[in-house]
Formats: C-alpha cells, sequence, structure tokens
C-alpha cells in the first residue's frame, strides 16, 4: 500500500468516527435537557442503532456488494446523513427528532462495513495492515470528545444549559458532508458479487450459521451474548447523560478515556488468551460490567470521581474481552464455510436484538427511578445493570465448558 492511499484510508476512518463520535456520546443529555424526553422516548432514539445494524446487512449485501462501488455509495449515503444530521439540529422535540434519527442510522450503519471494505480491498496483508488504520477511527472518536469539552464547551452546566449541545449535531453533519465528497476520491472498490447471482436473505444476515447453535456451548455464549448487551446499553443511553447530571466536568471528554482503553486492551488480548483461555478472558469482561457499574452507583462528582474515571477507563476490559474475544471464539467455532454467516449472525444478535432489548429495559428502569421533579435515583439505574451482568457472569460460569481451549488460543495468536 503506498503512501497516498494510506492517507486517504486513514483520513476516511478517522472522518467516519469522529462523526459517530461527535453526536452519539452526548445523545442522552442532549434528549434529556434539550428536548425532554423521557426514558422510554430516549430508549426508542438510541434504538435506531439497532435498527440500523439490523437493516445495514440488506444495504450492503444487496446493493453495494452487488451493483456500485463501495466508495461510491458511502459517499452518498453521508452526504444524504449530513442533510438528516442538520434536520436533527434543527429539531425541537423527540416526535420530530426520532424519523430523523431512525433515517441517519439506517444509513449510518452500512457505512460501518463499507469503510471496512474499502480498507481490506487496498491492503495484500489485512491482519498487519488493518489495525494500522482502523487505530485512526477511534482517535477521531476521541478527538470529536476533547472538542466538545475541552474546545467549545457544549457540555459544560452552563453550555447544557443553553442547549448548546444541538451543535454536535451540526459538527457531526458538516464533517459528515466533507466525508461524503471526500469519499469520492478513495480508492476504487468494485462490487464483488454479480448483480445476476440470485440473492439468499439467510446468507445477508447469517442464518446459515445457526447450525452452530446446535453446539451447547456456542448456544450459551450466543445467549449470554444477547444478554450481556442490557447492561451495555445502559452505558451508552445513560453514562453521558448521568456524568453531566451530577455536575462532572468535562463530562464528554473523560468519556474520551473509554476509547484510549479500548485501544489499549485491544493489544492485552492474545497475551490474556495464551496464558487463561477464552472462557476466563470473557468472564473477566462480564465481570468488568458488573464492577463498572457498582463504581457508578457509588461514585459522585467529588471526592469519590476518581470511581467514575476508573469505571470509564473499563471500558477496554468490558468491550475488548467480551465482545472481540467473542468473534475470535466465533471464528474458531464455524470453520472456513459459515465464517461469515457466523460473524453476521452475532452482529445482529448483539447490536441489533441485544442493544435492541437493552435500550428498551434501560429506557424503562431509567423512569421507574425518576421523581416527579426529574430527580433521578443514579443508584439504582446503575446497581441494576450491575446485577445482570453478574447474572450472565454467573450462568456462563456455570453452564459453559467448552474443551477446545488450544485450537482458539492458536486462532488468536
Amino acid at each position: 500500500m503506498n503512501t497516498t492511499t494510506r492517507f486517504k484510508l486513514s483520513t476516511m476512518m478517522f472522518l467516519e468516527f469522529f462523526i459517530w463520535g461527535s453526536w452519539f456520546v452526548t445523545l442522552g443529555t442532549f434528549l434529556g435537557n434539550n428536548l425532554k424526553a423521557t426514558g422510554s422516548e430516549s430508549a426508542s432514539v438510541f434504538g435506531t442503532q439497532s435498527w440500523g445494524a439490523i437493516i445495514a446487512p440488506f444495504i450492503v449485501g444487496l446493493i453495494a456488494d452487488r451493483y456500485f462501488n463501495a466508495e461510491k455509495i458511502l459517499g452518498v449515503l453521508h452526504i444524504v446523513g449530513a442533510i438528516l444530521m442538520y434536520q436533527m439540529y434543527n429539531a425541537t422535540d423527540v416526535s420530530v427528532f426520532y424519523p430523523y434519527v431512525l433515517g441517519y442510522m439506517i444509513l449510518f450503519m452500512p457505512t460501518l462495513a463499507l469503510v471496512n471494505s474499502v480498507s481490506f480491498n487496498q491492503m495484500q496483508d489485512p491482519e498487519k495492515e488493518f489495525s494500522k488504520i482502523r487505530v485512526w477511527g477511534t482517535i477521531g472518536w476521541i478527538i470529536a470528545g476533547l472538542l466538545i469539552s475541552f474546545v467549545f464547551h457544549w457540555d459544560s452546566p452552563e453550555g447544557i444549559e443553553s442547549g448548546l449541545l444541538r451543535s454536535t449535531f451540526l459538527m457531526a453533519g458538516i464533517v459528515s458532508l466533507a466525508l461524503g465528497l471526500f469519499s469520492f476520491t478513495l480508492p476504487k472498490t468494485p462490487p464483488k458479487v454479480s448483480s445476476t447471482e440470485k440473492i439468499k436473505v439467510g446468507d445477508l444476515i447469517g442464518l446459515d450459521a445457526l447450525k452452530l447453535l446446535k453446539d451447547k456451548n456456542f448456544a450459551i455464549f450466543f445467549i449470554s451474548a444477547i444478554l450481556i448487551c442490557i447492561p451495555l446499553a445502559f452505558y451508552y443511553q445513560n453514562a453521558g447523560l448521568f456524568l453531566a447530571d451530577i455536575k462532572v466536568s468535562n463530562p464528554t471528554g473523560k468519556m474520551a478515556i473509554g476509547q484510549i482503553s479500548e485501544a489499549l486492551f485491544l493489544l492485552a488480548i492474545p497475551v490474556f488468551f495464551s496464558k487463561y483461555g477464552f472462557k476466563k478472558t470473557i468472564l473477566v469482561g462480564m465481570l468488568a460490567w458488573a464492577l463498572r457499574y457498582v463504581l457508578f452507583a457509588f461514585g459522585n462528582a467529588g471526592d469519590l470521581s476518581f470511581m467514575l474515571i476508573i469505571g470509564i477507563a473499563l471500558h477496554g476490559v468490558c468491550y475488548d474481552f467480551f465482545f472481540v474475544s467473542g468473534q475470535i471464539y466465533t471464528n474458531s467455532k464455524a470453520g472456513e464455510r459459515y465464517k461469515s454467516s457466523a460473524q453476521g449472525l452475532i452482529t445482529l444478535a448483539t447490536y441489533g436484538v441485544g442493544m435492541l432489548i437493552g435500550f428498551e429495559v434501560a429506557g424503562m428502569i431509567t423512569d421507574t427511578y425518576k421523581a416527579a421533579n426529574g430527580a433521578v435515583d443514579w443508584k439504582m439505574v446503575w446497581i441494576i445493570p450491575a446485577g445482570i451482568a453478574a447474572a450472565v457472569f454467573l450462568l456462563f460460569a456455570v453452564l459453559f465448558n467448552d474443551k477446545t481451549k488450544s485450537e482458539i488460543e492458536a486462532k488468536a495468536l
């Protein structure tokens, strides 16, 4: 890969995740303060990510893989996304905001697969080259959070009170337009499947991989993956709102610690796999979810603020040790025939079904512990997902007993 191509792909990844990090981290705070949304209304808005994840395989599989170059579709989706972002910026009510965010997420979620497709198409050795390109996405997300907190101060108590968080959508829209136009300069990535080839819905969403559920241990992992997404949804939906509500300074910038942690712990997974195996690695990830929420429940913005920082920093363990380890495990169990289908099925189960359930549960719990004056009993809101994560931990610890550890370890290294 030449220097120009590497620069273009790195810039693409930076802008892709800068856009997502520009508005998604502060979405819960925006909904609660600017649009006065209830917990259930916020759940519906966050649930658009899940609907986007469910619909994305059809957009990529039916259109991108068959009829048009990936970089051109990427450009069109981001340009239309910029228009929707501007409408979200102007929205003053949840009922007006919702259709725009739903349309946006249906368009945005496929771009996550498209940027990978454009990148892989230019690589001779993806296993060595991709991480160096993908890391710029994490940097983009982090920079977005730092700008919001430390440069524009949109998430300061005064900024929130003044309604400045709506500006996050304007920033995301401008960058989305820039990426849309930039995408047409990216290396050409033509369709991989003939437009005349028969379409199988099962291939698009990974239904062929359902055969793997006949394996008891894979079925336990599959169910656990869906269940652990319930506490995960609490973090995405409530963490930003929680930190702003208890008056933590620069909450969006501090949440970027989670992305830094994610990048660092990604490097630790092969070492952990080789020493402890898959089951112990994934159990550490589950336990980290429970510990994180206990820290959130008992921490505060004053003398116990370090508990909140530790909770945020645990994001790398929570996410990498469960989800990345799970992808490696799924890859090892699927074999060559079902590799793509199995990964598609896990994505559909977690980011689709699991997160959709999780957002609804998080919204219901938040509404249950919200007083008439709008004050939220955050201790209970965090104790409940901590309990759910602990229950999933016990379920997996007792029932999962896969003996193919050495095979998985070998594939992880």
